[in-house]
């Protein structure tokens, strides 16, 4: 039986130098007043010559690298120890065509890039990396395109199909990113567009299902219903979410109900039965669980157990992020289970919301922090111990 107690497994990929230079970022990360402070100057200490403490800290901990050709190393790495790497570049926030464009060709490069290496079992975008966000909210609340706007919105169709294209073309899977509830019946529409037109023979195209959203269950019921009667594959990968105490304001401060669950039980209750309707339905899905949840990863290789599915079937995948979780991540590999890291990747400046993101998420989800630490200090302690 898998355990992710094993942390000599957990942190073989890790110099002891390395192990503390995690030690203490998540000592700091731990601290919410810091990183609030981290938030509000981060920006201002790219600006006046921090670079170089950002790119050998934070960055160093959850970013492969400035480029595609940076992250060959941590492919490397990743791949000793049969883990497959998902290359996201994750610059965001931009608003120009040419932009949109540059985010365009990064994808494609990212696909060629994976093609040759098989490392690297799927690519990722996000359709803002592709579009204006204003544009993606008025789509997604069906309302009435400027004449302009109808082209632009062709434009940033014509972009995530040439994505999907080129991924089918050279028979690699990639994940369309889920972003926040106001714009992601757009994305959901780009997403099913695309499975059907790519996905008849096996998943390639994956939509991402956020199950801290209280309808998401019944929407990937109705998607796998749908894919069946339409004769095309889902490409699933599920997730808790990102976007929690954003989606909460603007519901507050909008004054319509929150699309949240309404507890931390129920978004792992929804989470728990979406991988069970996936393995139920696995003829017709590819699954990615991207999960730092132990039980949930614990569940999933249950359900495989009880459906006599190989921990090596391709159809079925774990993920973690890069720099999080390894004690699922290595244990999970080493017994053989399919396993990829999401390696961001993008200069520093560009990467440091994403950055912003992770510090802010470990900081407010209950216990990670500390969870990282103690595994960490667990295995300080074992080399420690072994070196008496």
């Amino acid at each position: 039986m898998v355990s992710f107690e094993n942390t000599e497994n957990a942190f073989k990929a890790k110099t002891n130098s390395e192990l503390n230079r995690s030690y203490w970022l998540f000592k700091l990360i731990g601290n919410p007043l810091l990183v609030k402070m981290g938030a509000n100057f981060g920006p201002l200490a790219l600006n006046v010559g921090f670079k170089g403490l950002i790119k050998n800290t934070i960055f160093k901990q959850f970013v492969g690298g400035e480029t595609i050709h940076d992250c060959s190393v941590t492919i490397e790495q990743l791949g000793k120890y049969n883990i497959g790497t998902i290359l996201d570049y994750s610059v965001e926030g931009k608003e120009s065509e040419e932009d949109f464009d540059h985010c365009l060709k990064e994808t494609l490069d990212t696909i060629k890039k994976a093609k040759n290496d098989k490392h690297i079992p799927f690519c990722v975008f996000k359709v803002t990396g592709l579009a204006r966000f204003d544009l993606l909210q008025k789509v997604s609340a069906k309302g009435t395109l400027t004449e302009a706007e109808k082209q632009e919105w062709q434009r940033v169709k014509d972009r995530v199909t040439k994505i999907c294209g080129s991924a089918y073309e050279n028979n690699q899977a990639i994940f369309i990113d889920a972003e926040e509830s106001w714009i992601q019946p757009a994305i959901d529409d780009l997403a099913n567009e695309n499975m059907a037109l790519y996905n008849k023979n096996s998943a390639l195209i994956y939509n991402t299902y956020q199950f801290y959203r209280h309808d998401r269950l019944a929407y990937l019921t109705e998607s796998i219903k749908h894919g069946k009667t339409n004769g095309y594959h889902i490409g699933a990968k599920l997730v808790r979410g990102a976007y929690m105490e954003k989606e909460r304001k603007r519901a507050a401060e909008m004054n319509y109900p929150s699309p949240i669950q309404p507890s931390k039980e129920a978004s792992d209750n929804d989470y728990n039965a979406a991988l069970k309707l996936c393995v139920d339905n696995i003829d017709v899905i590819g699954l990615c669980a991207g999960t730092h949840n132990e039980k949930s990863s614990l569940n999933l290789v249950e359900l495989m157990q009880l459906k006599n599915i190989q921990p090596a079937d391709k159809r079925i995948y774990f993920s973690q992020l890069f720099g999080m979780s390894d004690h699922i991540s290595y244990n999970l590999s080493l017994n053989n289970y399919n396993v990829a890291k999401y390696v961001p990747y993008g200069p520093v400046k560009e990467v440091l919301p994403y950055l912003i993101r992770r510090a802010q998420e470990n900081t407010s989800v209950k216990g990670q922090t500390g969870r990282e630490l103690n595994l960490i200090m667990k295995e300080k302690k074992r080399r420690a111990e072994i070196k008496k």
